[in-house]
């Protein structure tokens, strides 16, 4: 079907088009608002900045098209294909994409607020930017995924997939990531205050300059982790392992470290308060009082 006789369809008062091919058609700023497509072969079709609120795409083929600043609030993308497609700028708050194929997609800056994600993959996905709060990534595959400067906070991220994914300057406060594999994860610059981390494999992960105020830590692995400036004012770091970790000049101003593991660790400039000071000293065995004492900044 070519664009020209979907519009004068559309017009006319006809919404479904379920299963029509529309491959490669041009329908920039179309007009089709609560459209029937569900199935329909979109693959390589320009749709950009078109009208698409509480349209039924679920099962369309939409492989490499373009939906760049498309308004699509509302919309069902169940089960589509949208791998390497282009949804940068696009309006999806409250849309529905359970287990759509997202993989190699760029979505910089395009609005999820409150969208359905869960079981979707979008590994190696561009999310530089997206707006993702309160968002359901049940399950989701994020592997290898671009979430720098993502907006986060209050999104469902149980059972997804982070291997490899990029954080830096990421919003994440207040979500839970309680036993998460965060492996060597670039969290620098990062807001996490109030964040869950308990049980989190952080081995290598980034956190400098990021800030963890009152954060879960307990029971964390943070061995090897680059801490240098990161602000964990008030954070729970009791039983976290915290080997070979950087803390050059990091806040820990009252935290709390009951039998945290610092051994090797780096704490130049490193700021604590008196009370945890002496705790600290007397349970990091592989230290000299002495030499902590010179390396950790009073808090005032």
């Amino acid at each position: 079907m070519k664009a020209s006789e979907l519009l004068t369809h559309y017009e006319n008062g006809e919404r479904n088009f379920k299963g029509v091919d529309l491959s490669g058609v041009n329908l920039s700023g179309a007009i089709l608002i609560g459209v029937n497509l569900s199935g329909a072969n979109l693959s390589a079709a320009n749709l950009s900045r078109a009208f698409l609120t509480k349209a039924e795409l679920s099962e369309a083929c939409l492989h490499r098209a373009n939906l760049s600043f498309a308004k699509m609030g509302e919309i069902r993308l169940a089960d589509a294909d949208l791998t390497k497609s282009n949804l940068s700028g696009a309006f999806l708050v409250k849309s529905k994409l359970p287990r759509a194929k997202l993989s190699g997609a760029k979505l910089i800056g395009a609005n999820l607020r409150n969208a359905i994600l869960w079981n979707a993959n979008l590994s190696s996905t561009d999310l530089d930017s997206i707006n993702l709060r309160s968002a359901n990534l049940m399950g989701a595959n994020l592997n290898w995924a671009n979430l720098q400067s993502a907006r986060l906070s209050g999104a469902k991220l149980f059972g997804a997939q982070l291997t490899g994914i990029s954080l830096k300057k990421a919003h994440l406060n207040g979500i839970d990531l309680g036993g998460a594999d965060l492996n060597g994860v670039n969290l620098s610059e990062a807001k996490l205050n109030g964040v869950n981390l308990e049980g989190s494999n952080l081995i290598g992960a980034n956190f400098c300059g990021a800030q963890l105020r009152s954060v879960k830590l307990m029971g964390a692995d943070l061995t090897r982790a680059n801490l240098i400036q990161a602000s964990l004012t008030q954070a729970n770091l009791n039983w976290a392992r915290l080997s070979q970790a950087d803390l050059s000049e990091a806040d820990l101003s009252e935290a709390t470290l009951i039998g945290t593991n610092f051994d090797g660790a780096q704490l130049a400039g490193a700021k604590m308060p008196e009370s945890t000071r002496r705790y600290f000293c007397l349970t990091a065995g592989n230290f000299p009082v002495g030499q902590i004492s010179e390396t950790i900044a009073l808090a005032t």
